[in-house]
């Protein structure tokens, strides 16, 4: 990761904490979840998110008002054996995250490592 980048990614991560402070834990969870799923992945900042890469963006997350989604732009690829998958569109699908609780209890992890296998095959 470039140092643009990191600059990037803590600014938007101390602008949710200052904002948002109650989703910042949520969105920490999701991030390491995500840069540990497989080698070689990076953050960048886009579309007011996080997204995470390795050869292509495999998936990003949001904080909102009251909740924090985690977008796959290959969403409708993965299994969803937990039933956690929202979204009707083509492609993306996404998991909203209201607590840090449910970041192990909707098996996010799963969804991640899916993703980023898809993304690196």
């Amino acid at each position: 990761m470039n140092q643009a980048n990191d600059a990037a990614v803590e600014a938007l991560l101390a602008d949710i904490g200052s904002t948002q402070g109650e989703l910042l834990a949520i969105v920490q969870q999701v991030r390491q979840i995500a840069v540990t799923s497989g080698s070689g992945v990076t953050e960048s900042v886009k579309y007011g998110g996080i997204m995470f890469s390795q050869t292509q963006f495999f998936c990003g997350v949001f904080a909102y008002r009251s909740h924090v989604t985690v977008e796959f732009g290959q969403g409708y690829r993965l299994e969803d054996h937990y039933h956690q998958l929202e979204g009707s569109g083509q492609y993306r699908r996404h998991i909203k995250l209201h607590s840090p609780a449910e970041v192990k209890s909707k098996h996010l992890a799963d969804y991640i490592k899916q993703a980023y296998a898809l993304a690196t095959d």
